[in-house]
């Protein structure tokens, strides 16, 4: 059996504060340029969600928030902000619990997280709440296009993929993790089932969040406090296709907690 070949992971800083309306490819363009490294085929490009969110405008000034009275009681109980509360409620579709001042929410597009992704960590202002972007594959498509654009050997564009992900906490377990939210050209799952094992017995229940776990493996050359928003994933075998985060959704049908 032939051994995995190995994978790299690198770094993409120099990207400036993003505002409301940057050419968030022309900069994060800009910031590869400075890579030793040119991009090629087959790497994957992982984009922390804010820098989309707050390029494409998906943010709510706190001091134009006016709580409702659930937000104001759930404020005054848990000792949170209830215009920051009020923003959560806005942006759930469904709540699927609140409880000991945590509010777990479903969004709009299907995500099941802590304050329906809402977050005020380096938002670029005090008062200030980044949301998640309106459509997170469009995102990323629309990255992927422009990062691979002229990038490749010769001034070709290169066959690349991108991951635009966001920090999630996980049932069961302690500790926050990254998880794709939009996804553009590559499959995000690794269907397994059906599959024999190395002793011959057959899958039947894995499928591999590979998305999911190429945006966790970039978040270990970014983190929170450095500035560094992406990083390129070198040398996986992803199966290149049109990709979705969507796809990483569980179906109400199979969710066990609903």
């Amino acid at each position: 059996m032939t051994p995995p070949a190995p994978v790299s992971i690198h770094p993409v800083p120099g990207l400036p504060e993003v505002r409301p309306g940057d050419d968030r490819g022309a900069l994060l363009a800009g910031a590869l340029a400075g890579l030793p490294l040119p991009l090629r085929d087959g790497d994957v490009v992982v984009v922390a969600q804010k820098v989309v969110s707050k390029a494409e405008g998906s943010r709510v000034a706190l001091s134009a928030v006016e709580p409702s009275p659930a937000a104001r009681q759930w404020g005054e109980a848990w000792d949170k902000d209830p215009r920051q509360v009020e923003v959560v409620l806005r942006e759930s579709r469904r709540i699927v619990r609140m409880e000991r001042g945590v509010i777990i929410a479903e969004t709009r597009h299907g995500f099941v997280c802590a304050n329906a992704g809402v977050d005020l960590s380096n938002s670029g202002g005090e008062e200030l709440a980044i949301l998640l972007p309106e459509d997170p594959d469009r995102s990323a498509a629309a990255l992927r296009a422009r990062l691979g654009r002229g990038s490749g050997e010769g001034g070709r564009d290169a066959e690349i993929a991108v991951i635009v992900a966001d920090t999630f906490g996980r049932p069961w377990r302690v500790g926050l993790t990254q998880v794709a939210l939009g996804v553009a050209g590559l499959e995000p799952l690794l269907d397994l089932r059906d599959s024999p094992d190395v002793d011959g017995r057959t899958l039947h229940a894995t499928l591999i969040a590979v998305a999911d776990e190429l945006a966790s493996a970039a978040d270990l050359v970014c983190g929170k406090t450095s500035r560094v928003p992406a990083a390129v994933v070198r040398g996986y075998p992803y199966r290149p296709a049109g990709g979705s985060g969507r796809a990483l959704i569980r179906a109400a049908e199979m969710d066990l907690f609903r």
